[in-house]
């Protein structure tokens, strides 16, 4: 099964290289010394063995997800060839020339300063370095949100094309070593990068959601929506909540929010419980990927050119037919499969019961019970708008930048989430609802939220190495530069990224990045906000394993693999 490459190969290499190889030929051997040769797989055969370690793992060996997830990031990463990891990671740092006139450049992106050297394909499309030279900023933007600088060359012989790539010698660096890093580095990698975004936060969100059970603050925000709307609304206030929070705030983060709520009206209504999940997860995705300024659909308003504030209520138009949508399945679904409130080691059984027979007059005030939750939100809201302010003021003053200096600190997610944590303890402590001491509730909401924290960074990790493979790049070389149908052929690019990697983020970022050339080259008859909102709804099929995001729903609400699924 194991075959080593050949001995001339190993000897212009120096170092000692193993590939799986499956019966498969190499192919378009490069003559260069120097270089990795190509990867003996085609990224989408490694990404469908890569999905078919997970899933009959999970589903029909019923390994326990975080093992099946490694165990398939590591299989990923031995069939990816390190020249397939240089790509990536060239493709990640440099930043195209769109314009070149003698020294004078311009740029998609603001380089940074200083010693550079420029990458071009070589016939086999493979980047190379052919030259370096010193950049300058000449002026922070310039033309249709383009950068423009100046390139000095060192020596002769080098002439600077459109198309060209520039790449600071720092991250030139960075991406060599990245290349040369193995199997268990490439893993650990993607595990440190995925938890370093979500670890504190499902930490923090787990406490919260242990001292609003357990202090009943969950339980009478639930009761109070559930008066004001009718119990038979609450599904609608649950899709309406999901969608309005997440338009300042992450999805993850609201999800972390409002499950709650829906476990805590379950246990009321003793019923309805998929549908209570279904209506969170329907208001809250689809504003996450519409609605700027979320960072995929800002980024791509930005791309096109497109006002922000005519995005985002493009996005609120075509969320309301995708909630609305959304909210009939979760009708269906909920019809057709019962999914009970299952018991978990911060919510056990004993709990349940006791939260379905508390009185009334125990739980605490309205008021102190949204506190944890509005508090996040109203945070990282608030710094959000507050920077957008200061972006279109022209002279601002001093208290708004010393203001948004602050709220730059308290609305990160991080720091806002841990307030509202410690905000949320002290709601437990004046509850008196528990005879256990706190730090046993709060040791049994971290025991439960670091099994979800292994479980997602591990989902984390294995979209880490199949973005590695140059997948993205893969599914661009087989979209055709077709001039037509742009709205549904961005759709499909966008869908593919998102299936093959498990960032909907991501999936958006890449596939503006190949559409976006297709629209330059013609006159459109539409708008083109039309397509930015193709590429954001693209994003959300299909979710499953690879998506941080999957294992994060599945493990906060107790529902099995099979059942997401």
């Amino acid at each position: 099964l194991l075959n080593p490459i050949s001995r001339s190969t190993f000897a212009e290499n120096q170092e000692t290289l193993a590939f799986i190889h499956f019966g498969l030929c190499l192919e378009n051997r490069t003559s260069n010394p120097t270089s990795t040769p190509p990867g003996l797989m085609n990224p989408l055969l490694i990404a469908l063995i890569g999905m078919g370690i997970v899933v009959s793992g999970i589903l029909a060996l019923r390994m326990h997800a975080f093992l099946a997830l490694i165990l398939a990031a590591f299989c990923v990463s031995i069939l990816t060839s390190q020249q397939k990891v240089l790509e990536y990671s060239l493709n990640t740092y440099a930043i195209e020339i769109v314009e070149a006139d003698g020294n004078s450049v311009s740029l998609k992106k603001k380089p940074i300063q200083g010693r550079s050297s420029i990458l071009r394909e070589n016939p086999q499309g493979i980047l190379e370095v052919i030259g370096s030279g010193d950049i300058v900023l000449t002026e922070s933007q310039g033309e249709e949100d383009l950068f423009n600088a100046q390139l000095r060359i060192n020596g002769t012989g080098t002439s600077i094309q459109t198309s060209d790539r520039i790449i600071h010698d720092t991250q030139l660096a960075a991406s060599n070593k990245e290349s040369k890093k193995n199997w268990g580095q490439r893993i650990a990698d993607g595990l440190g990068s995925t938890l370093t975004k979500i670890a504190l936060l499902i930490a923090m969100a787990s406490i919260i959601g242990k001292c609003l059970m357990d202090s009943g603050g969950a339980e009478r925000i639930v009761l109070s929506i559930a008066k004001a709307v009718g119990e038979k609304r609450l599904p609608l206030a649950f899709i309406g909540s999901g969608f309005t929070l997440s338009i300042p705030v992450f999805f993850d983060t609201v999800f972390y929010l409002l499950i709650p709520l829906g476990k805590a009206m379950r246990v009321k209504t003793g019923k309805n419980y998929l549908l209570y999940v279904l209506t969170i997860i329907a208001g809250g995705t689809m504003a996450h990927s519409l609605v700027p300024p979320t960072p995929g659909p800002l980024f791509v308003a930005a791309e096109m050119g497109i006002d922000i504030g005519l995005m985002m209520i493009g996005g609120i138009c075509v969320g309301i037919f995708t909630v609305g949508s959304g909210y009939l399945w979760a009708l269906y679904a909920n019809s057709r499969w019962e999914v009970p409130l299952r018991a978990s080691e911060e919510l056990t059984q004993k709990d349940l019961e006791a939260i379905a027979n508390r009185d009334e007059s125990e739980l605490p005030g309205l008021s102190l019970s949204l506190f944890p939750i509005l508090l996040p939100v109203v945070l990282m809201g608030g710094a959000t708008v507050i920077a957008m302010i200061l972006g279109s003021s022209e002279a601002p003053s001093a208290a708004l930048v010393s203001l948004n200096s602050i709220m730059k600190i308290l609305g990160d997610k991080n720091i806002a989430m841990t307030i509202s944590a410690i905000f949320a303890m002290v709601l437990l402590l004046r509850s008196n609802t528990s005879s256990k001491p706190i730090k046993d509730q709060v040791q049994s909401a971290l025991s439960s939220g670091g099994i979800i924290i292994l479980i997602t960074a591990a989902g984390g990790t294995f979209g880490h190495v199949l973005r590695q493979t140059g997948i993205a790049f893969t599914i661009q070389d087989l979209m055709p530069a077709v001039q037509s149908s742009l709205i549904p052929l961005a759709f499909f690019i966008c869908m593919l990224i998102r299936t093959a990697q498990g960032s909907s983020t991501v999936a958006m970022i890449t596939a503006i990045g190949i559409v976006a050339p297709i629209i330059a080259a013609q006159d459109l008859s539409y708008h083109p906000i039309y397509i930015a909102l193709a590429i954001g709804c693209g994003s959300k099929p299909i979710s499953w394993m690879n998506d941080s995001g999957f294992w994060v729903i599945s493990k906060m609400s107790g529902l099995t693999e099979k059942e997401m699924l």
